[in-house]
């Protein structure tokens, strides 16, 4: 792991003095001269898509080619956007999740394949014995939150919010379709600490920011607060218009409902809440990615070539039961068959809601994260996302 860290971690930090200007936007980082297609269309996000603050890094064939921020972390405009501002990325969480996971399967500690139940017996209450680890990252369990009224209290509860949600009966037949959920991440974490002995946010902090040098955390330390970037509504973004309530599966998604000011509260930062409440920065999103592919024989990994290819293997491509839209789900990632994440299928990653996003692409051997603190309700029809996407394969 040391040889990881010196790697992608020397780079970025080499590589991020350099400020560049385009037009009234002043722009810091880095950005490879063969690679100004990627500077230019971030500084035409600020221009013409009222971006505030952002951090956008595209990693290629193991080199940083791109390491870019600019603007204002602050609704006022008065703190700059930096290097080590962090923000809050939302679902993108369920990609980190997905990332430990595969780190779990690498060393031999579970299987995609094993059922839920196998190490937590509780789990397979009200017909769930057979749903696997892969089903229940792949949001197949049939469990799209709590069947009865609760709480922001009950959904940071931990422990015990994970036991009442393994005894609750599943809105379908598991394996049968899947729907969007954010309490994915109450159960996972508890199956995570039944396998490897910490939460999901303890591996985190060890395995990734320690070890790696990631700037990845699940929720938010006390210390690093003040890095935060606020998050910024240009309207209310309302989560119970944009998932329209006409089952029992998608009301239980907003039950309790999370708004964007939720975030900068104590109770948010403090809690393990990881499908939601994961901050980072862009630079260490694309690092994280570009962990998983394969940057040459001499290249390092996070993972073997087997353990991602099961990790990203298909596992529902459909009309999810929640979001009503078409999603291909694998095992804690998105996979690119709905063209996300560029042109080509292979890529896998997440987005999060008001816009970050990052993702790795095996067959373009790229690697790219995007964190910023304008929230878009434009979900992935977000034109700053679909702008820096599009530039790196414009190249």
């Amino acid at each position: 792991m040391d040889n990881i860290r010196a790697t992608y971690q020397t780079e970025v930090t080499v590589r991020s003095s350099n400020e560049m200007q385009a037009d009234d936007v002043v722009l810091y980082g880095y950005c490879a001269p063969k690679y100004e297609r990627l500077r230019e269309a971030f500084a035409r996000n600020f221009r013409e898509m009222g971006e505030v603050g952002a951090g956008y890094t595209v990693i290629a064939d193991g080199a940083l080619v791109a390491n870019l921020w600019g603007g204002w972390k602050d609704a006022a405009r008065q703190a700059p956007w930096s290097a080590d501002t962090v923000a809050c990325v939302w679902s993108v969480s369920k990609a980190v999740a997905g990332v430990c996971f595969a780190i779990l399967v690498d060393r031999g500690l579970i299987s995609y394949g094993d059922k839920v139940s196998t190490y937590w017996p509780e789990f397979a209450a009200e017909g769930k014995g057979d749903v696997t680890v892969a089903m229940l990252l792949a949001h197949q369990s049939g469990i799209t939150g709590f069947d009865t009224p609760a709480t922001l209290e009950d959904l940071f509860a931990g422990e015990p919010a994970a036991c009442r949600l393994a005894a609750q009966k599943p809105f379908w037949n598991p394996g049968e379709r899947a729907g969007y959920s954010n309490v994915v991440g109450i159960l996972a974490d508890a199956l995570f600490r039944r396998v490897e002995g910490r939460s999901i946010k303890q591996f985190v902090a060890d395995e990734l920011k320690a070890k790696l040098g990631l700037e990845i955390s699940v929720g938010l330390p006390h210390a690093d607060r003040s890095r935060a970037a606020d998050l910024i509504e240009s309207k209310k973004l309302d989560v119970t218009k944009t998932v329209k309530v006409t089952s029992e599966a998608q009301r239980a998604l907003i039950n309790p409902v999370v708004d964007v000011p939720l975030q900068a509260t104590p109770e948010f930062q403090a809690s393990e809440f990881f499908a939601a409440n994961c901050f980072a920065n862009a630079r260490s999103l694309a690092s994280m990615c570009a962990l998983l592919l394969d940057a040459g024989h001499d290249g390092p990994r996070l993972v073997k070539p087997d353990v991602i290819a099961e990790a990203t293997k298909l596992r529902f491509d459909g009309i999810d039961e929640v979001r009503q839209m078409r999603r291909s789900w694998s095992a804690g990632f998105l996979t690119n068959h709905v063209g996300d994440f560029g042109p080509n299928t292979a890529a896998f990653g997440h987005g999060g809601w008001g816009g970050a996003f990052c993702y790795a692409d095996p067959v373009a051997g790229v690697a790219v994260g995007y964190v910023m603190n304008h929230m878009s309700d434009q979900m992935e029809r977000n034109p700053r996302r679909i702008n820096l996407v599009k530039a790196v394969y414009d190249i």
